[in-house]
């Protein structure tokens, strides 16, 4: 049974107050990074947060105000993220490999009152008369403040945060969620992750992306367990070290690293006792991964399929037979079903239609931020369909079909193709530009580009991709580039980027 959600409700103090009091002394996180390890307990972080939280209500500030944080992979990032939702404003997280452009972007288009923004990120970003400017001197001043009594008295249904996601027009489109998006990931605690307040979670992400927020920080405190974040130099080495030496008892990471750790990573040599499973999320788990690392292991690798409106709502985990090419069954409590992508009537086990999730969902998001178009099309009735295809076989495993839209997964994060297009198209040796998923190997696939140049024009493979880092995130860029003489197009002219893929 799902417990509903009281109606005054605030993520920061779900997350830390009860910690603070019961666990003060236990170590809430460990950040380790190139120059040795950051610990802070539950009273610190407790503490640090509402002292900051105090300094931006000093800001004077309306309520609900957004706060967008660029900032670099550290301890202030999680410090600012709470503190922003515990002083009652909206947090913005964003990555720090957002190029100037885009999250001009993101500030424009959230209307931020305020950036907290780390000294390297805080040059390149010229900000909108009005808006405040928190660079580390300001933010270390307000850290400073006296602490908030208690957090802010908000709804289970106020905004808490803002996320941008790509969708099918050519920009991203922020993702409005409530403060009760953190008790609605209560069915993940058992039903992914197998998490209790005994675990150390330690996460491979970094700090901006909505799965590290989530799994590697909202999760483990919400339970009264530690967290173990990395910020130093990509080594693939590093994370069975860190494994061994903070006995981790779970790993959370996307497919792609755990094949890293399985090529380059002599497990063997390290004590591994205290580690009880992984988990994975951002892309599909290919079934040959999860065979070789359960062989060589011993360990059970548990996925979960989600995505920014809801966070993950199918999953395997303890307990369960795992099949593998599935994700999963519905998690305990969730209401999930398959639509007809035409009529959205109920289909019948085994029927391939829309992945649907119920409006009731307390993790599911409030809207997208000012695009009343693309909301209306993912309500169906009761029901929020994301473009996922599936079915759902007779013993509730659910079976991944692709996606009913041309949405791009790279390395877990979804991409427009229509915003790597626009980008790429300034170029002016380019006269037309698709973008898609390629498959490169059975169980990889990555974005690639494929060019019609402008008459007598010959760039090289290099100077585009050069050109495209300029203007876009690195995950956004395409990996592999082709000259064609045209694209496929339909009858009244549209791309067909899935034909591109096939040839």
């Amino acid at each position: 049974m799902i417990v509903p959600v009281a109606a005054r409700f605030n993520i920061a103090r779900y997350c830390l107050s009860q910690n603070a009091r019961l666990r003060a002394d236990k170590t809430a996180m460990i950040l380790v990074g190139e120059s040795g390890e950051f610990r802070m307990t539950f009273a610190d972080v407790d503490l640090a947060v509402r002292r900051l939280a105090a300094g931006l209500q000093s800001l004077g500030l309306a309520p609900g105000s957004r706060i967008m944080i660029r900032m670099a992979n550290d301890a202030d990032y999680a410090l600012t993220y709470f503190a922003t939702m515990a002083a009652g404003f909206v947090a913005l997280p964003s990555s720090a490999q957002l190029t100037p452009a885009e999250a001009a972007y993101l500030l424009e288009n959230s209307g931020a009152a305020a950036v907290a923004a780390s000294a390297e990120l805080a040059r390149d970003l010229t900000l909108p008369s009005g808006v405040i400017r928190l660079d580390p001197e300001r933010l270390a001043a307000l850290k400073q403040s006296a602490p908030l009594a208690d957090y802010a008295d908000t709804a289970a249904d106020d905004p808490a945060y803002l996320v941008y996601t790509s969708g099918t027009t050519g920009k991203p489109k922020g993702v409005l969620h409530a403060h009760r998006a953190a008790w609605g990931r209560r069915p993940m605690h058992q039903g992914w992750l197998g998490l209790g307040e005994s675990d150390v979670m330690l996460h491979a992400g970094a700090f901006n992306w909505t799965y590290t927020l989530g799994v590697g920080l909202v999760d483990p405190w919400a339970v009264g367990a530690t967290t173990v974040l990395y910020n130093g130099p990509r080594d693939i080495q590093v994370w069975p070290r860190l494994l061994e030496k903070y006995r981790a008892t779970i790993f959370a990471a996307v497919p792609t690293l755990y094949r890293q750790i399985l090529k380059y990573c002599d497990l063997g040599a390290y004590d591994l006792s205290a580690f009880r499973h992984g988990v994975t999320a951002g892309e599909a788990l290919p079934p040959a991964l999860l065979d070789e690392w359960q062989r060589r292991m011993g360990k059970p690798l548990y996925e979960a399929l989600g995505m920014s409106e809801i966070s993950t709502y199918i999953s395997t985990g303890p307990g369960m037979t795992i099949r593998p090419g599935s994700p999963g069954k519905p998690q305990p409590g969730r209401r999930v079903a398959i639509l007809d992508p035409d009529t959205s009537a109920l289909l019948p086990q085994g029927a391939t239609g829309l992945l649907a999730v119920h409006r009731s969902e307390s993790s599911l998001m409030l809207g997208y931020w000012h695009r009343p178009e693309e909301e209306a099309l993912v309500y169906r009735g009761e029901w929020f369909c994301g473009g996922d295809l599936a079915s759902i076989d007779a013993d509730g495993y659910l079976w991944h079909h692709g996606r009913n839209d041309d949405v791009m997964n790279a390395m877990g994060y979804r991409v427009s193709p229509v915003e790597v297009e626009a980008a790429i198209a300034e170029h002016p040796a380019v006269a037309e530009v698709a973008v898609t998923e390629i498959r490169v190997r059975s169980d990889v696939s990555v974005i690639g580009a494929f060019i019609v140049l402008r008459e007598g024009q010959s760039p090289s493979h290099d100077e585009l991709a050069a050109f495209t880092e300029q203007r876009l995130a690195a995950y956004k860029c395409p990996r592999e580039w082709r000259f064609v003489t045209s694209l496929p197009r339909t009858a009244n002219g549209k791309v067909q980027r899935k034909k591109l893929a096939l040839g």
